[in-house]
């Protein structure tokens, strides 16, 4: 039995991920601890593990950013990555380390466990805690030859001159775009005793990193870290219960294709990506799930066309089997869900991670990035139509599910964090 310490930000896109995994940790019978915010103690403690709250770390609400970061509400685009990177993430490592390494007195754990926005774990590690490993949250960041800065949104380049670009881009990156984040991150080390660093995008593990997905959603990099493993889709499990709305048979028995679109959990703006897809596909023949959508943001609807149908929430995995096109501003566990039902998408997100993983879906051919998260109702309506009609989306969105399908993303991933516990060495 190993002892294992796990560390989040009290995020749900962060937290959600792992809760199947600290079952399976602790259903093998190792001892979980796991360090993140009061929002989430019932969910942590339903796993089995032992709920310990942030005392030092600034422990906050994430359904609403803009009341718990004021300054946020102003700022978009870049601006705002920069502003999120230092405000919900670097400035954290120093009290988390705190946090971390009173724990640690009381609970010697074999390896700690991270979300990668959590860089404690390795400031940690450096100053002789035990091994980390990294469970990604979203699609892989880390640094290459063959890719350009994570957050920037750009394609990847193999050739000599897009290997010199990348190379200039990490420079400027650290350098320019992100140098506010750099200078944070290297007060917060400083503080630690630790020497400086520069900001180059997800705080990665020498150890052990677990990506949640496939590699053929991601791009292929000539100089992969062997501690990288592609352990499959980690999806949260379905409510017990679910009552079907009365539309339900509809959908099961479609006589038209089923087009579901959802706006997010953190940029939910019905007006983004919602109103301009209900409006785009009201003349169409096809049915709309307009899915997590609340009372209060049909607002900014003028009128629900006869051939959508719009819910505070359907869970995922009852309806995806009957959904023949997903419109997401690409979410990293929505999109996957797609893909684990063959499902192509069609995607429209600037904010947060979401440009990275519009690129991939459009990179690894499984949908179409329409590169807004205020797309015109005619950019939805081609894209839709030609994603659609051009089977050559749904193929490659199957060719994806089976290879997910060939994955036990949690045995594996519970195989991998023994290793590191047994050995403290790298997982490669």
């Amino acid at each position: 039995m190993a002892r294992f310490l796990v560390a989040t930000h009290p995020i749900t896109g962060h937290v959600l991920p792992a809760l199947t995994l600290v079952r399976e940790l602790v259903d093998r019978e190792h001892e979980v601890l796991w360090y993140c915010g009061e929002k989430f103690k019932d969910s942590i403690e339903a796993t089995g593990a032992r709920f310990v709250p942030y005392s030092a770390a600034y422990d906050y609400d994430d359904s609403d950013y803009d009341a718990v970061f004021p300054e946020r509400d102003k700022l978009s685009g870049l601006r705002q990555i920069r502003f999120d990177f230092v405000n919900v993430f670097v400035n954290q490592i120093a009290p988390q380390h705190q946090d971390i390494e009173r724990i640690l007195r009381e609970f010697p754990a074999d390896a700690i466990v991270a979300d990668p926005g959590v860089g404690a774990a390795s400031t940690i590690n450096e100053k002789g805690g035990p091994p980390f490993a990294v469970y990604s949250v979203t699609c892989l960041g880390l640094k290459s030859r063959d890719t350009a800065p994570f957050g920037l949104g750009l394609m990847p380049s193999y050739s000599s001159l897009g290997r010199l670009r990348n190379r200039l881009l990490y420079l400027l990156a650290s350098d320019v775009i992100f140098r506010v984040v750099s200078k944070a991150l290297t007060q917060q080390r400083a503080s630690l005793g630790l020497p400086p660093s520069k900001f180059e995008g997800p705080f990665p593990s020498p150890y052990l990193y677990l990506e949640p997905t496939v590699s053929s959603f991601e791009y292929p990099r000539t100089d992969m870290p062997p501690q990288v493993h592609f352990i499959g889709a980690i999806l949260p499990e379905a409510p017990t219960e679910f009552e079907p709305p009365s539309w339900w048979g509809q959908i099961v028995d479609k006589k038209q294709p089923v087009v579901l679109v959802t706006q997010g959990t953190v940029a939910t703006d019905a007006e983004q990506l919602l109103a301009p897809t209900l409006k785009a596909l009201a003349g169409e023949d096809v049915l709309v799930i307009a899915a997590g959508v609340k009372s209060e943001e049909l607002a900014g609807i003028d009128e629900v066309p006869a051939n959508a149908r719009i819910e505070a929430f359907i869970p995922f995995k009852p309806l995806l089997p009957h959904v023949d096109l997903y419109i997401t501003n690409g979410g990293f566990g929505g999109v996957h869900h797609a893909l684990a039902n063959g499902v192509p998408i069609v995607c429209g997100g600037t904010t947060e991670d979401k440009p990275e993983i519009c690129n991939r879906v459009a990179y690894s051919g499984v949908g179409i990035n329409l590169k807004s998260n205020r797309p015109t109702p005619q950019r939805v309506q081609e894209a839709v139509k030609r994603v659609l009609s051009e089977p050559k989306y749904r193929l490659r969105a199957r060719e994806l599910q089976a290879e997910l399908a060939q994955h036990d993303a949690l045995a594996e991933a519970a195989t991998l964090l023994e290793r590191l516990a047994d050995t403290q060495r790298p997982v490669v």
